[in-house]
């Protein structure tokens, strides 16, 4: 009779599910898209041998390699292979890659192109990428032998330099341009690393920074190689006209260098002893010329500066009263879209509008920001008939024409039908109603008749008809008269909505502030500055009765002036504006500069409040 081992045909079987399941995986891993790339180094010094590999992630056959008559080839190719199992989660990857590799030394000096290879897997050819090659002059050597740098204050301002290195030097207001700071070490120093970096503010500037993963790449400059890494790169654009002046930037770096023996044996070369000493590095600033816009600017014109294009839609041209329609409008380009007003959507009069909703996604590259701001406006009809919405046009300055350029729209005509209510939903209703009540009669109508003689009383005892009675009589009359003036005064003021608003933009600029307040607390800076902006702007709108689409700097100082405003007060006005629009991208200058902008505008509407009085 033959036994089975319980214990041992369990562990059989979980050893057969594994390995059928490793080699399912390590088959589903394996079918993977077949990748072939060539890498080398982007830049080599003349005299150094360099390394020319070709990589793919599966078996292959028949390489052909492109011509490298360029280069003198000292080995090669040589291949290797490796894979790389791993289990997550119980999934199973297999990574197999085969690399054929060149040992390369260049010829002369100059930029080569080495075309792409090419390789067979199965019965299928695949192509690498081309690579660019550029060869410098040999690295010069260091005065004094290899332990030139030995100490900090042996190496010069010419072998480690931060500089701060600028796209453009002539702009236009609001025109972007580049500006990098990149760190330059000379071949025979070692940076250790970089633990302070204090760049400039950047005053009069709006900033929109650049991820940056800083690598270190050789380039010639001035005749002479280096190591070189980018710090930092940001795109400025200039917020107001004139030469402003981006200032010096401060860098600690770490230098590690060789610290010398004064008896040497035989294994110092390889027991060498370093050490990281401090170096600051001061980068020079730069004068940038800021051009103003030039004359003639559309009437739609709102300060975007780029290259723009448009997009518009309704959500429906047939709505009933007291329904939402909304129209979107989509804005897509490059140039400063963040700080872009918004384009004017001039609905009729009998509408409810409500504050747009935006929403701005932004890239910022090198070249340019670029991305796309959503507006939705809403608005609600109260009364039927039919709606003409005009175009919606938006201007911009296109930097690389300098010239302006208008966006159009097509019109929208809206159609509003009856609401629920029916005609009432339709037209104003005045209704004037009266409470009629019977007369009764109080008391008797036959009294008792007195038999005694009559008692009577002298006029002037009786209230009816006396001085009294008059006056009281002619009190009550001019009372009347005078709340019938004030009345109809007070109806013909609300008729005028200017006058109203102009009434009430102290008040709306105070509630706007006290959110401002609130979210300075909060420690909110962005939102504080909008809000802030939002409370300035609407409160010059109503005060100076400026419509939205015409409220820009210009037209406010000159309705300013008409007013008799000095210019003190109003250059305080222009100033906070300014410091709101860059404020919220650009960095602080101070720690209380949120805190000094709302007293400051506070002041500002209080000295306004007693300068204009309607």
């Amino acid at each position: 009779m033959v036994r089975y081992n319980y214990n041992n045909m369990r562990r059989l079987v979980v050893f057969l599910s594994t390995v059928i399941f490793t080699f399912g995986g390590m088959r589903q891993a394996c079918a993977q898209d077949i990748t072939f790339k060539a890498s080398a180094p982007e830049a080599v010094p003349m005299g150094e041998q360099f390394r020319l590999t070709y990589t793919i992630n599966s078996e292959a056959t028949e390489l052909r390699a492109p011509d490298l008559s360029d280069f003198q080839v000292l080995m090669g190719p040589s291949s290797s292979t490796s894979r790389n199992i791993q289990m997550i989660n119980g999934t199973t990857t297999s990574v197999y890659t085969l690399s054929y590799t060149y040992i390369l030394m260049p010829k002369q000096e100059g930029t080569f192109n080495i075309p792409p290879a090419t390789i067979k897997v199965k019965n299928s050819t695949y192509s690498s990428n081309a690579l660019v090659i550029k060869v410098l002059p040999p690295n010069a050597q260091p005065q004094g032998g290899e332990n030139a740098n030995s100490s900090a204050g042996t190496i010069k301002n010419d072998d480690l330099f931060v500089q701060m290195q600028v796209s453009k030097r002539n702009v236009y207001e609001q025109e972007g341009f580049l500006v990098t700071f990149k760190l330059y070490a000379a071949t025979g120093v070692t940076v250790a690393g970089v633990p302070s970096l204090k760049f400039p503010e950047f005053e009069g500037f709006l900033v929109n920074d650049i991820d940056n993963n800083p690598q270190w790449k050789l380039e010639n400059y001035n005749g002479k190689n280096y190591q070189t890494a980018i710090l930092k790169q940001s795109l400025l654009f200039p917020q107001r006209s004139g030469e402003l002046t981006i200032g010096s930037g401060r860098f600690e770096v770490a230098v590690r260098i060789r610290i010398q023996k004064r008896v040497r044996s035989f294994f110092d070369d390889f027991l060498d002893t370093y050490q990281d000493v401090s170096k600051e590095i001061v980068s020079a600033p730069a004068k940038i010329t800021v051009k103003p816009l030039p004359s003639g600017k559309p009437a739609s014109f709102a300060g975007a500066v780029g290259s723009y294009t448009m997009k518009t839609k309704i959500s429906s041209d047939h709505i009933k009263a007291n329904e939402a329609v909304t129209i979107t409008v989509t804005l897509t380009g490059t140039g400063n879209i963040k700080v872009t007003k918004n384009p004017e959507v001039v609905f009729p009069n009998d509408f409810d509008i409500y504050d747009p909703k935006v929403d701005t996604k932004t890239t910022t590259t090198t070249g340019s920001t670029s991305g796309t701001k959503t507006i939705e406006y809403m608005a609600i009809p109260r009364y039927g008939g039919e709606f003409d919405i005009p175009e919606i046009k938006f201007s911009y300055f296109d930097t690389q024409s300098e010239t302006y350029k208008t966006l159009s729209s097509e019109a929208f005509h809206l159609q509003v039908d009856k609401g629920a209510g029916g005609d009432a939903a339709t037209s104003p209703v005045v209704s004037n109603f009266s409470n009629q009540q019977n007369l009764n009669l109080l008391g008797e109508d036959i009294r008792y008749i007195k038999l005694n003689a009559a008692h009577f009383v002298r006029n002037r005892d009786i209230f009816f008809g006396s001085m009294t009675y008059i006056l009281l009589y002619v009190i009550v009359a001019v009372m009347f008269a005078v709340f019938f003036i004030i009345y109809r005064k007070q109806v013909k003021e609300n008729a005028n909505i200017a006058l109203v608003r102009t009434k009430k933009a102290n008040k709306t600029a105070v509630r706007r502030l006290k959110t401002a307040e609130k979210l300075l607390r909060e420690n909110k800076k962005e939102e504080f500055y909008e809000e802030t902006l939002r409370a300035v702007w609407g409160y010059l709108s109503d005060k100076l009765n400026i419509p939205p689409a015409n409220l820009t700097k210009e037209n406010v100082e000159a309705e300013l002036s008409k007013y008799g405003v000095d210019d003190a007060l109003s250059g305080e006005f222009m100033e906070i504006l300014n410091t709101c629009e860059f404020a919220r991208y650009a960095p602080s200058n101070a720690p209380d500069a949120m805190d000094h902008l709302f007293k400051q505008t506070g002041d500002a509407i209080s000295k306004m409040e007693n300068t204009i009085k309607k």
